[in-house]
């Protein structure tokens, strides 16, 4: 059944249940960007792509899959990784659970190599709130930030340093944004004039 719904939205879903996770409304979309080593932090038993490290909590409060996780623990401090050593980072419908954005921003570019990206699929919370309330979804009370956006979270990559934005999309598959971000430096750094 679930494949069915899936496809009559439009959205690759390899997962047992009856609705789609959030990777799979975006994987034909950023799948792409996810070559080489890489993470996918909060992935809730469907990953992005199947070479991705699957991080999330031991007990994972959303299980839309079949996956296990790999390396469980708080997805705002990667701990096993050193400085500049991945290619990518995905993350679906995560960071908007953290307060601190930017320093949960500043984690995940400091393990991503000069080149690399990192993927964001997020609620747009205005978005996101009127969908469930005309939907009847429940709302997911884990969200932090009244003002949660594209907007938001580019404002907090650009203060982290000198990155290139290549791919964003502000309004896509009924409340959510898409972002790819292409590491330029260490963190922190600025361009030489």
């Amino acid at each position: 059944m679930g494949r069915a719904i899936c496809s009559l939205l439009g959205y690759s879903y390899k997962g047992p249940f009856p609705w789609p996770s959030e990777t799979s409304k975006c994987r034909e979309r950023l799948s792409t960007y996810c070559m080489g080593y890489g993470l996918d932090l909060g992935f809730g038993g469907d990953p992005i792509v199947d070479h991705a490290i699957r991080i999330d909590m031991p007990a994972p409060y959303a299980n839309m899959g079949n996956q296990r996780v790999q390396l469980g623990g708080d997805a705002g401090n990667l701990y096993w990784f050193r400085d500049d050593v991945l290619d990518f980072i995905y993350s679906s419908h995560l960071l908007e659970d953290f307060l601190d954005t930017e320093s949960v921003l500043r984690e995940w570019l400091r393990v991503i190599k000069p080149g690399g990206r990192l993927i964001l699929y997020c609620p747009d919370e205005k978005h996101f709130r009127e969908h469930c309330r005309k939907t009847g979804q429940p709302y997911n009370k884990r969200h932090k930030h009244e003002t949660f956006s594209l907007k938001f979270v580019e404002e907090k990559l650009i203060a982290l340093g000198e990155n290139e934005f290549i791919y964003e999309n502000p309004f896509v598959d009924d409340y959510s944004w898409e972002l790819v971000l292409v590491k330029r430096g260490r963190i922190g750094e600025k361009p030489e004039p």
